[in-house]
């Protein structure tokens, strides 16, 4: 299963693709140096392979090589962020209450 995760900017989303196939999405936003986060999906007849996590994975990471902090509306990001304390940083510093995220980073 070859899976990429592709910026598409003009819809406002990610998609996660097998082959050509879209199998998922994350919405977002970019603002003032912000990319805010507010929804992903994964087909749910391919749910428990991981499509979610590389999908947020990719996202996470493009927002890190382009400077920008997240604000993880989508409950799936933010618990991603959670397992993963190095991602802590995405989120500014004054955003990270809001987000439960206060103490993810200690």
């Amino acid at each position: 299963m070859h899976t990429t995760v592709v910026d598409v900017p003009e819809r406002g989303r990610f998609e996660i693709r097998i082959g050509e196939k879209v199998v998922g999405l994350a919405s977002y936003h970019v603002e003032n140096g912000t990319m805010t986060l507010p929804h992903t999906e994964v087909d749910p007849g391919l749910g428990g392979r991981g499509l979610g996590t590389a999908l947020v994975a990719g996202v996470l990471d493009a927002a890190r090589e382009r400077g920008l902090h997240v604000l993880p509306y989508c409950s799936f990001v933010r618990h991603h962020i959670q397992r993963h304390p190095e991602l802590v940083d995405l989120v500014a510093e004054a955003d990270r209450p809001h987000f439960g995220l206060a103490t993810a980073d200690r």
